[in-house]
């Protein structure tokens, strides 16, 4: 099969692999119609997330169609058409039966902090991702989520993370009614977290990110006010004047170990990676928040040090929520929404791009060319159901 393949930092390319295979009696094999490059890929990209290997296939948003089920498999058939939630989870470990999802305790042999994550480092369990023909997708009574028939598939495969992302984001910040909300970064996840402070009753929400043309499209999609932080000395500052010197009620996250915006963070955290990755986001959602505020935290970080201030977390009384998505518990609400016509997931989708041109549509992505916002990749394979599918509707 056709699969984007990773050889190193800024280092990837279309590549022919091994078909998956039924390696225990839970797994289903899906063709994937559709997968996205995440943000959180990027992370991958740059070099910055541990036991990145070379040869592994990345992408945790995807959503395709079964066509083999191991024998144990109850719930799904060949031809079922599913969403693939990005944490791999048992269903029935303490945290899945708390619906952590991203959490699980059996899926991850590396680590207890985090559950499996499709296509991220073998820090997140080595499984290899959704950016190809066809993925082994584990436990598959549990995980995948059919696609009901009048929801579209570019608005399913962005219900597989980057949606639910921005929703709990915005739900941990426990937005109160009136509230204002500050939501730091303006990628697809940030987008969904703008938006989704409005669904849960936020006053004000301003945005705030480098880049004009995502800005401006954030502005249009969310409705919110921006800020580029470029134009600004001191962030922290600056949210205080516009909130008239109290802070903002809710500051959240959407950035991550990749920030810009401190010359001395990009040097410890992105470049000699002293640290995981820049903390500068943290450090402008925690002194920009009012005292007893709460900060939400989404963006990806590494597993080990960052120069947090704690101090101020606690002479503050803050109070601080960080999590992976747990993904599938948010699905039958988000649906509702896309439904009744408050949220349209597909209007962030600016690229779509063949799988063999994966190369060019990381780069694209990642150094924010060609206004693009969110690129999703079709296989070769996925084309080809479409072509038959056209030709028997004529």
């Amino acid at each position: 099969m056709l699969a984007m393949n990773y050889r190193g930092p800024y280092r990837v390319r279309a590549d022919y692999k091994p078909d998956p295979v039924i390696e225990h009696p839970g797994d289903a094999i899906v063709r994937v119609l559709r997968s996205c490059i995440c943000g959180s890929d990027l992370h991958l990209y740059h070099g910055m997330v541990p036991d990145t290997r070379v040869g592994h296939t990345f992408g945790h948003e995807f959503v395709g169609e079964v066509v083999d089920v191991g024998r144990d498999v109850q719930t799904l058939k060949a031809g079922d058409r599913v969403l693939v939630p990005f944490n791999l989870f048992c269903g029935s470990c303490f945290f899945c039966q708390r619906e952590l999802f991203g959490n699980c305790h059996n899926t991850n042999p590396e680590a207890t902090a985090v559950g499996g994550i499709y296509g991220y480092s073998h820090t997140a369990g080595g499984y290899d991702g959704g950016q190809a023909e066809y993925v082994r997708v584990p436990m598959a009574d549990v995980g995948p989520y059919p696609i009901p028939d009048d929801l579209h598939l570019d608005d399913a495969v962005l219900l597989t993370d980057a949606l639910p992302t921005g929703y709990q984001a915005a739900e941990m910040g426990d937005i109160q009614e009136g509230d204002t909300v500050v939501v730091f970064g303006a990628g697809p996840v940030g987008i969904f977290a703008a938006k989704a402070a409005w669904l849960m009753g936020a006053g004000r929400v301003i945005v705030v990110d480098e880049v004009e043309y995502r800005l401006e499209f954030v502005k249009r999609f969310a409705q919110c006010e921006v800020v580029n932080f470029r134009e600004v000395n001191d962030m922290a500052e600056h949210i205080k004047k516009m909130t008239d010197w109290m802070g903002a009620d809710v500051t959240i996250d959407c950035v991550g170990g990749d920030a810009a915006g401190s010359i001395a963070q990009t040097l410890t955290g992105r470049l000699m990676k002293v640290q995981a990755g820049a903390s500068t986001v943290l450090h402008w959602a925690i002194n920009s928040v009012r005292k007893g505020g709460n900060v939400s935290i989404v963006g990806v970080y590494g597993p080990t040090f960052n120069a947090v201030p704690i101090g101020n977390v606690v002479n503050k009384g803050l109070t601080i929520r960080a999590n992976q998505a747990s993904v599938k518990r948010h699905l039958p609400r988000l649906i509702e929404h896309i439904r009744e016509g408050r949220l349209n997931p597909k209007e962030i989708i600016t690229h779509r791009v063949p799988l063999e041109e994966v190369a060019d549509a990381y780069h694209i992505f990642s150094s924010k060319l060609d206004n693009c916002i969110k690129p999703v990749l079709i296989p070769p394979s996925a084309r080809e159901v479409q072509a038959v599918k056209a030709t028997a509707l004529h």
